[in-house]
């Protein structure tokens, strides 16, 4: 069911022009091709058609749009013709002519013409004729509709299968229309969009055949999202072609950027066509192959581990390797700051699968192994995945894993990164950390996992698996089998799965094929894990070993989703397909690694029924079984059909070619094989093929047959049934040329198919298929914008624009198309939450890249890209389905029955459907195969020569659908059946005759390459490329000795015929390959890549004409392996032969070039146009020339070619005494093409004269890209004077870089270029909000201010309560170079978080104002500025990051001068400091073939410093006539002169970081080595010892002379007692570069300029010296110093402050701090201006060139150079380290209270305390002292009045105690350690006998603890939970406290308790004030404490027993006793009272 239209004329059209027209229906828009240069008449006479799902409603429109077509500007709309399409729907079929209409509705005089045809689904409209059928092709014996298949559902005449019953879709129409209505809202146009938006159910589908023309480009083909013009006119415009003629889009010159595919490797994979798909250009399996890793862990600190005293130690596990800290004692909190470091050499999926584990443990030793408090693990993957690969300063959970519902057991911190070659690790600048810990905040988890994880338990369900292979040989298996009669399976399987470190396995089913084991395998882990995959494994139990059948990894984040909509990981049941090792078994079977899940599986071995299920443990629960060992239970068995209904499924193949096939195994004869699972495997016969139902009919025990070789003639079986055919007959190739055979199919090609049964989960496929090819467009699209930016064609934006809008529709069709079957029986968890997860994703990424889509602006593209980067990979991870189904097809290539090679086609690739979208991209197509060795033998080398290339056809799809599995061949053959097939029309064919066959010759222009591999040893190549097409191939000719070889050959194949229909053949060229080798006199050439071309067809009925002839040249990568190598710049072109023979042809006119004899040129239309270039060379030197052939370099000299012309430097006499040039400059003029992306590359190479005029060449470097070099004559009309007036000043290269870096929008300055008297003075803005002039330095009077505010604080200052408001101003002769590190670090840190914070927030007002695109602009530009944190000088940058009201407070702070510190090196902030000296590296030596071993660093044997300049001649007279000009240097004016020059050079090293450990001890002791030229120092005395963190605070000088002394070479050795020392690192630095660079790297420029004290100015030169030479030599007007603090340069004014202080406080007038306001601002001087060095500290990273590419630690160092010819620098800065400075802490314990009671008392069980005090300072408790015992305390209060004296050495800026000791008793010398300031006090209950019992504690952090508390009442727990709260003070300030501090320790439930207080006070001296006034230990004398006033009871106890029961009387029962005595008078009273009574009352009675 379709609607056809015929689109035949439109006639009227006014003026001429080219036309196109759209035609739309339902979303889906059509394009005409362009019709050029029509007049009044457009005759298209093109057809549409699409397919409909439902019935076409009355009300629907069809709407045509006819437009004026532009190449550049947006297509005009002239009318539009809309038609209800009510009739038609009546009628079913309809010719109209009508007018258009144009924007107003009003009619024009253009009409149009058409047809319409419309069948319905319920064949009530019309009936299809045979027209209908395009082109179809009537060769199909099974006709159209003449048979009808097994499906009952088939309709008549539809070629698709539709399992709609015509009823139901009749309920959609109505709500059609007003669905209609919100589609226009949303004007939704996929290309592929077939059916309407709202199908629930579109099961319709595109015919390929109709329209072909357009078809063809709309389903591969670039698409472009279409849109309604006039409703879009604010849009650039897009260039909407479609069909096009796609080779005019591809290869036209002017044509819109957009349409335009950039070739390089897109030429081929973008496809153009239906019948063909993409040919993989990546040859080896990167997978497998081992790298090198290296995983360093510093363990720092534990915190609040549970316990009491514990002695903790921790272990770090990586994988198997476990390496121990050292033990400390007696803490809960124990700092370590250790740094372990673990090396692997493995392949990178067994390395991230990696488990690290951290475990602490308590009290081991030699004897015991301890227990375990803690562990925490995750694996290498979760770090590596982090962002730079690492958690740094991270705090770990620590959980006990065999008590679950304990809770946590502590925190330990730490550092993790995971490196693999060539990634290096920033890490976060260290300085002191003084960041409160804030835990919660910082702990060792991925983004987005909760810190509270729970227990959770992982059920995998291993029910059954089936199709294992044999896993023993056969012969005791026959021996059995003659002896007893049984027959068995070979195989005792058992399934074996590992988690986080953990492994369970199944129980082992003895001699099964088809095990069954319903078990499930129990893990507990925490959740979620922080381990990625589950590995599960078959493996075969065997006496001697058991080995691997299969394996597979479950990724948790593919089968779980963390959203708020999120669910647990889940899967299955569901079949998952193992692929390993081939099936045949061989004792040692070399592809084993295959079946451990290594590498990629080359067939398929077995496939598993598994489930998994997760649940969340409820630890409170009391029956939970706390253990987490693995447990195996039995699992209930699933249901049959639980993994879907068995459907019997169809595949087909077909061989349409078969070449290249490798000359090793041309001799023998070669056939194919195709399996599927197991079917269609034949080696492996033993194994039957799974027990599989027949139709549902059958009787259950019927098994299928052996599957019969295809040698029988009997293909089908008795029942009619077919049998399959999997392999193709054996063939003897035929010989390609020397290196290739080929099979000789010619016109009859082989076929294979295969008939298999699979449970039907296509829906899952098809739902992947759906995002796979949202994602291919995407990434083709991003490859096209990218490859615009590349090649700087205009308006990338748009392109990525129509990408966007591509994305958003493509994901809307996802939602209404995977929405389908959602009752599917057999569906799982899984597929319905991934289904739901997929549509949310796919709805967000729609909407986000509407919304993106109108956020690209042309200067937001680059972040914008990234962004879109992100959703390719976010759509490639959910298109990866997780459980599998149909198993991947294999293609193996046997000669004499052994399998040689292979190719792996996933099925979901080829998988058919009715519906477009979820059609397999490779599905009924034909696609060129490469066949590659299987496993390890694919490595390197061999794996990059093709095995075979294959064109292949495919397709699979289920039994019923299978009429349509030839619609994609291409068409003109019939088919031939075997004998019981040929009256069967359905039945596949054994082989397909081709009856037409067309001519053509194809023209190959092979121009040039450039980049490419170097294949020789003197790192050159001897290249020529090999061409091959069909089966011909032919070569260019050798040329010798080059990288970049132009070969302006033509290579003409004849006669090649391509079987087919000749319409075809024009979209669907086969490919052509193209292969690069190096010719070797002796042995076969070396392959040195390859790559692939599409060529343009031509058909002989078509003009030889632009735009699509003659074709231009395009840049093909040519890749070897994985690895790009270099480009291929060529045309391709396949010309007919018509029926007049070759005569027709367009004939091959060239220059003859008559030396090259028969090589024919490039012709004239098609080689590049050239123009004339002069090149200018700089020759400066040679530096670090290796040896050649062992022989020293003596006479070198460079030679430059480029384009066949060249220069040679003058010879250098004798290279060791002086490596430079003597004449500077030379030039030589050469023709380039016009086009500067066609430019050949540059060669340089270096050669060695030696005597009697040999010449030997020493290594050669190839500029691949002139690009930069380039001078552009500036344009007069735009004032481009500061490029133009750069290049006068002959810093070449500056343009093209600094001046790009430069802030834009800072200033604005007004030009006047020729008047220099009148120019306008501009003020200098440092910051981005002040409109006035800004003073650089502080004015005097803030300087008043602040003395002022300096001496009221300090008054006050003495009691400041705890919360400081001023920090005092530090004191001038306190401050050293270390205060201004450290408060430059400060700063860097603090940058940094603005950065990210600025970043947030611009990115939040970007979303805001998306519309207004100029406040964008400027708001970008600030960014920039923000981004490149060292672009402007440190405290301008300061000051624009601050919002306004910050900058008052902020000017409080800082009272320091800061340096800059870089945490890189200084060249890669400066560019290499190439401005205008270039270093280029000369290489030599082959590549290496193995990725691993040859760096390029070993291939560099020397390096040439110069530069160039290449330009139009002539040139403009302006430049030579300016002043000055010399001739001799060209465009190279006032370059310094380059002889031989002495330097001082002073080398400062700071200190060095994360230094690798070099001792077993993870430990290195460190010095410091530096080299230059011959002088060597090893500072070898000074190394500090066990320290991988050394401070070493040294300069260095050393006397230079340039150029033969330059490569400053720093390294960092070990030092060793005995044996050599061994190198940890080194870096090297070229001084030469940094000596003549205008940034002026000689002495960086500080921040202010003073003559004393901790800043003095290091330069020789002042501030006003360097500022007069910089004018001089930039011919820069100025300076002039003016009155009032200005100063004038060029045009810029600059002011600041004009006096300064000598030592003595005096002030004298000074020009020096103007003239450093203007250096610090240099880069804003116009023509002359660039960034100046600022002072700094740069960090180098270290390398070993043993472990190339890894960083082993960074050095902070700087360097300055004094040239000896100029006056002396003055003595170097002391940056000693500082010494600690000696403090002694007095604590006086006064008194205790409230401490609870241990101990009971013998006679009257009566709790007491013997109560002492502990206390220590330092690290661990060696200094610990102890107060005296206060003995039966029985209130828990004691009294000490004890003193103890704490001495330390302190280093403030640090916050750390220094300590020294040795490590062990075998330590040959003592280790320092710095530690926190923490002091402990602990208090312990003495007890005679046994050991003393530790009570509580508490620990204070001397720099911040809580103030104590008045009175002990006040005093609780609050004080150490929440300390966050709490006035923190610092005894470092406070210098005296006293107060109560309460002493906690955990209970049974883990929770924090009150033990007692302590009143205790602390008075902190420094080492002279403790001298002046000593105090006594303990109560001793001087200044003795009183003796505490205890009660007696407390000592004499033991004496007096009766007292301490008087006492305990007195006390404890006083009450009682009272109360006692008063019952007892009462008593008494009573008893009286009856006593007397009777008396009494006798008494009274009578009378008495």
């Amino acid at each position: 069911m379709a609607l056809v239209l015929q689109l035949r004329s439109v006639s009227g059209l006014r003026g001429k022009g080219d036309r196109i027209a759209k035609a739309a229906f339902r979303g889906l828009s059509f394009y005409t091709r362009v019709l050029e240069n029509c007049e009044d008449e457009a005759k298209f006479d093109e057809t549409f058609r699409w397919p409909v799902a439902t019935n076409i409603d009355g009300n629907e429109i069809l709407e045509i749009q006819v437009f004026n077509y532009s190449k550049v500007f947006t297509n005009r709309l002239i009318g539009t013709f809309r038609m209800v399409l009510q009739k038609v729907v009546v009628e079913g079929q309809l010719e109209v002519t009508d007018t258009l209409i144009d924007d107003n509705n009003s009619a024009i005089q253009t009409s149009i013409s058409i047809e319409i045809r419309y069948q319905a689904l319920d064949g009530t409209v019309g009936t299809w004729n045979d027209k209908e059928f395009l082109e179809t092709p009537s060769v199909h014996s099974e006709g159209d509709g003449r048979y009808s298949l097994e499906t009952d559902s088939l309709l008549s005449g539809h070629r698709h299968s539709s399992d709609v019953p015509p009823g139901k879709s009749n309920q959609q129409s109505t709500e059609r229309s007003f669905r209609r209505m919100e589609e226009d809202e949303l004007y939704f146009h996929s290309e592929d969009e077939l059916l309407g938006e709202g199908d629930s159910l579109s099961q319709g589908s595109l015919d390929t055949r109709a329209g072909k023309g357009v078809f063809s480009a709309m389903k591969l083909g670039k698409t472009r999202p279409s849109k309604d013009e006039h409703r879009k006119q604010d849009d650039p415009a897009v260039l909407e072609t479609e069909d096009l003629d796609r080779k005019a889009m591809r290869y036209g010159a002017g044509l819109e950027p957009d349409t335009i595919s950039l070739a390089s490797v897109t030429a081929v994979t973008t496809n153009v066509s239906n019948k063909r798909s993409k040919p993989d250009i990546r040859m080896e399996p990167s997978a497998g192959r081992p790298m090198d890793y290296q995983v360093s862990i510093t363990i720092i600190e534990a915190r609040q581990l549970v316990g009491l005293n514990m002695d903790p130690v921790v272990c770090v596990e990586v994988g198997e390797e476990k390496k121990y800290t050292s033990m400390k004692e007696s803490t809960n909190c124990p700092y370590y700051n250790e740094y372990f470091v673990f090396d692997f050499h493995v392949p990178p999926d067994v390395m991230f699968d990696k488990i690290i584990k951290l475990s602490v443990i308590h009290s081991k030793n030699l004897l015991r192994s301890g227990t375990l408090v803690g562990s925490f693990k995750m694996d290498v993957g979760t770090v590596y995945t982090q962002p730079e690969h690492q958690f740094y300063h991270k705090w770990a959970i620590l959980s006990d894993p065999e008590d679950l519902t304990a809770g946590l057991k502590g925190y330990l911190k730490c550092d993790i990164a995971v490196v693999g070659k060539g990634d290096n690790i920033k890490t976060p600048h260290k300085a002191n950390e003084t960041e409160e810990d804030d835990i919660e905040g910082n702990l060792l988890l991925p983004d987005g996992v909760p810190p509270e994880r729970q227990w959770a338990r992982f059920y995998v369900k291993i029910y059954r698996a089936e199709g294992l292979p044999r896993m023993n040989t056969s012969i005791m298996a026959n021996v059995k089998k003659a002896l007893i009669g049984e027959n068995k399976d070979l195989v005792d399987p058992y399934v074996q799965v590992a988690f986080a470190g953990q492994k369970g396995k199944t129980s082992i089913q003895k001699s099964s094929y088809e095990p069954l084991w319903n078990e499930q395998i129990i893990f507990t882990e925490m959740f979620p894990p922080l381990c990625k995959r589950i590995k599960i494994q078959i493996r075969d139990s065997d006496k001697v070993n058991d080995v691997a059948i299969g394996t597979h990894f479950i990724d948790l984040r593919k089968v779980s989703n963390e959203g708020d909509k999120g669910f647990l990981p889940t899967f299955g049941p569901a079949w998952v397909n193992m692929y390993g090792s081939t099936r045949n078994y061989t004792l040692m079977d070399e592809h084993q690694e295959l079946n451990e899940g290594l590498g990629e599986g080359v067939s398929f071995r077995a496939r598993l029924l598994l489930g998994l299920a997760v649940e969340i443990l409820d630890t409170t629960n009391p029956e939970i079984n706390s253990s987490t060992e693995v447990q195996v239970e039995q699992a209930t068995a699933v249901a049959d059909n639980c993994s879907g209904k068995m459907e019997e499924f169809f595949l087909f193949g077909a061989f349409l070619e078969a070449t290249m096939i490798d000359r090793k195994i041309g001799d023998k004869p070669i056939n194919f094989e195709v399996t599927i699972g197991n079917y269609g495997n034949q080696v492996d016969g033993s194994s039957k093929p799974l027990l599989r139902r027949k139709k549902e009919g059958g009787d259950g025990d019927e098994e299928e047959s052996e599957l019969l070789q295809n040698s029988s003639d009997d293909e089908v079986g008795e029942d009619g049934e077919l049998v399959s055919v999997s392999s193709s007959q054996p063939m003897k190739p035929l010989v390609t040329d020397r290196n290739y055979f080929h099979l000789p199919y010619l016109e009859k090609k082989p076929c294979i198919y295969i008939r298999s049964w699979w449970q039907d989960q296509r829906r899952r496929l098809y739902n992947a298929n759906i995002m796979d090819k949202i994602a291919d467009k995407l990434e083709e699209g991003l490859n096209d914008v990218q490859e615009m930016i590349k090649t700087e064609k205009p308006h990338p934006e748009r392109r990525l624009r129509g990408v966007l809008e591509e994305l958003s529709s493509g994901c809307l069709r996802f939602l209404s198309l995977a929405d389908k079957d959602q009752h599917h029986s057999s569906r799982t968890r899984l597929d319905r939450e991934r289904l739901k997860s997929c549509m949310r994703e796919l709805e967000n990424m729609a909407q986000q890249a509407t919304a993106l889509r109108s956020q690209i602006k042309r200067n937001t593209m680059k972040d914008k890209l990234k962004l879109v980067q992100n959703f390719l990979q976010k759509l490639r991870f959910l298109a990866d389905e997780p459980q599998h189904t149909i198993p991947d097809v294999f293609i193996w290539m046997m000669s004499n029955n052994k399998r040689i090679a292979y190719a792996r086609i996933p099925s979901k690739d080829i998988l058919y459907s009715i519906v477009d979208e979820e059609m397999g991209k490779d599905c009924a197509k034909v696609k060129t195969v490469f066949l590659k060795l299987p496993g390890k033998r694919g490595f390197g080398p061999a794996g990059w020569t093709v095995q075979a290339k294959m064109e292949i056809y495919l397709w699979l799809g289920l039994n019923k659908q299978r009429k349509d599995f030839l619609s994609g061949l291409p068409c003109g053959f019939e088919e031939k059946k075997t004998p019981r097939g040929q009256n069967l029309p359905s039945f596949p064919p054994i082989s397909l005759l081709y009856t037409k066959k067309q001519v053509f010759q194809l023209r190959a222009h092979m121009y040039q390459a450039r980049s490419l591999f170097a294949a020789d040893s003197s790192g050159l190549s001897d290249p020529f490329a090999r061409v091959f097409f069909i089966s011909q191939s032919q070569c260019t000719e050798v040329l010798n000795e080059t990288l970049c070889p132009t070969w302006d050959q033509l290579l003409v194949f004849d006669n090649v015929e391509l079987y087919g229909e000749a319409h075809e053949m024009r979209d669907d060229p086969p490919i052509i390959v193209i292969e690069i080798y190096d010719q070797d006199t002796v042995g076969k050439a070396d392959f040195m890549g390859r790559t692939f071309a599409k060529p343009v067809v031509k058909m002989s009925d078509e003009e030889y004409c632009p735009p699509r002839f003659p074709p231009q040249l395009e840049y093909y990568q040519i890749y070897r392996g994985n690895a790009t190598a270099g480009d291929l710049l060529a045309a391709f072109e396949l010309l007919q032969i018509g029926p007049g023979g070759k005569s027709d042809l367009p004939p091959i006119d060239g220059p003859t070039d008559m030396d090259r004899g028969p090589i024919l040129p490039v012709p004239l239309g098609i080689r590049p146009v050239l123009s004339r270039y002069r090149v200018e060379i700089l020759f400066w030197g040679l530096r670090d020339l290796k040896r050649v052939n062992l022989a020293q370099v003596d006479r070198p000299r460079v030679d430059i070619e480029c384009a066949g012309k060249g220069v040679q430097s003058a010879l250098i006499q004798n290279y060791k005494k002086n490596p430079n040039f003597s004449t500077l400059v030379k030039w030589f003029e050469v023709d380039l093409p016009e086009n500067e992306l066609l430019h050949p590359p540059l060669n340089i190479r270096v050669v060695d004269c030696r005597a009697f005029g040999r010449y030997t060449l020493v290594g050669s470097h190839t500029v691949s890209s002139l690009r930069k070099f380039i001078y552009r004559p500036p344009d007069k009309k735009a004032q481009q004077w500061n490029m133009a007036a750069k290049h006068l000043n002959g810093y070449l290269a500056m343009t093209s870089r600094a001046h790009r870096s430069r802030p834009t929008g800072e200033i604005v300055v007004n030009m006047e270029p020729e008047v220099p008297i009148k120019k306008m003075d501009t003020m200098v803005k440092l910051e981005a909000n002040s409109d006035a002039v800004v003073k650089v330095d502080v004015t005097e009077e803030e300087k008043e201010k602040k003395k002022k505010k300096k001496k009221g604080g300090g008054g006050g200052g003495g009691g400041g309560g705890g919360e400081e408001v001023e920090e005092e101003e530090p004191d001038e002769s306190m401050l050293d170079w270390w205060s201004k590190y450290f408060a430059s670090i400060e700063t860097m840190k603090e940058q940094l978080r603005q950065q990210e914070a600025a970043a947030a927030e611009a990115e939040e007002k970007e979303e805001m104002e998306v519309g207004e695109g100029s406040k964008a602009q400027v708001k970008n530009k600030d960014k920039d500025k923000d981004k490149d944190k060292s672009k402007a000088p440190k405290d301008d940058k300061k000051k624009k990051q601050q919002p306004v009201p910050e900058l008052p407070e902020k000017k409080n702070k800082q009272k320091i001068d800061e340096l800059k510190v870089f945490n890189k090196e200084l060249e890669s902030e400066f560019d290499n400091f190439e401005d205008w000296l270039h270093t280029f590296n000369l290489l030599r030596g082959k590549i290496g073939d193995n990725d691993d071993n040859a760096t390029e660093e070993e291939r560099i044997v020397g390096r040439f410093k110069g530069s160039m300049c290449v330009y139009k001649v002539p040139l403009p007279d302006d430049i030579s006539k300016e002043a000055g000009y010399d001739p001799t240097f060209g465009m190279f004016q006032g370059i310094p002169s380059n002889d031989p020059i002495n330097v001082l050079v002073r080398v400062y090293i700071v200190r060095a970081t994360d230094l690798h450990p070099a001792d077993i001890n993870g430990k290195a002791d460190p010095y410091i080595a530096i080299k230059l030229g011959k002088t060597d120092i090893k500072d070898k005395e000074n190394y500090i010892s066990k320290q991988l963190n050394p401070v070493f605070g040294k300069s260095f000088d050393i006397e230079a002379t340039f150029p033969m002394e330059s490569m400053l070479t720093v390294a960092v050795y070990d030092w060793d007692l005995v044996g050599t020392d061994d190198l940890i690192g080194e870096t090297k630095i070229d001084l030469e570069n940094r000596f003549y660079s205008k940034h002026r790297a000689t002495c960086g420029v500080s921040q202010t300029y003073s003559i004393h004290g901790y800043n003095t100015w290091r330069d020789p030169m002042k501030p006003s010296q360097i500022l007069s030479k910089l004018c001089k030599e930039g011919k820069v007007d100025g300076p002039h110093f003016g009155p009032g603090g200005r100063v004038k340069v060029a045009n810029r004014v600059f002011t600041g402050p004009t006096e300064i202080e000598d030592e003595n406080g005096q002030k004298k007038p000074t020009d020096e701090h103007l003239a450093l306001a203007v250096l610090r601002h240099w880069e804003d001087i116009p023509r002359a201006g660039c960034r100046l060095v600022p002072e700094h500290v740069e960090t180098r990273p270290l390398l070993n060139p043993d472990k190339p590419g890894i960083e082993q630690g960074r050095l902070e160092m700087w360097v300055d150079m004094f040239p000896m010819d100029m006056p002396a620098p003055g003595p170097a800065i002391d940056i000693s380290p500082r010494k600690p400075k000696k403090y002694e802490l007095r604590v006086i314990v006064w008194n205790t209270d409230e401490v609870i009671l241990e101990d009971d008392d013998y006679f009257t069980g009566e709790k007491s305390s013997d109560i002492f005090v502990r206390g220590w300072l330092k690290g661990q408790q060696e200094d610990k002292q102890d107060t005296d015992v206060h003995y039966h305390s029985l209130t828990g209060e004691g009294n000490f009045n004890w003193r103890y004296i704490f001495p330390f050495d302190y280093l403030m800026a640090e916050e750390k105690i220094v300590i020294s000791k040795k490590e062990s008793m075998f330590s040959w010398d003592e280790t320092e350690y710095k530690i926190p300031a923490r002091l402990t006090l602990q208090v312990w209950d003495a007890d005679h006998f046994s050991a003393d019992d530790f009570l509580g504690a508490i620990e204070l952090d001397l720099n911040r603890f809580p103030r104590g508390a008045k009175t002990s009442k006040q005093c609780s727990l609050e004080m150490v939970t929440n300390e966050a709260e709490l006035p923190m003070i610092s005894i470092f300030k406070q210098k005296r406290v006293k107060g109560w501090w309460p002493f906690v320790a955990r209970d049974e439930n883990d929770e924090l308790e009150i033990t007692g207080k302590v009143e205790a006070e602390l008075h902190l001296l420094t080492a002279e004030e403790a001298e002046k006034s000593p105090a006594g230990l303990a109560r001793n004398e001087p200044d003795p404490l009183e003796k505490p006033n205890r009660p007696d009871t407390s000592f004499i106890w033991f004496l007096n027993p009766l007292k301490s029961i008087k006492y305990l009387i007195c006390t404890r029962y006083k009450w009682l006793i009272i109360k006692i005595v008063l019952a007892l008078l009462l008593l008494i009273m009573v008893a009286l009272f009856l006593y007397s009574m009777p008396g009494y009352m006798v008494k009274k009675l009578l009378g008495a």
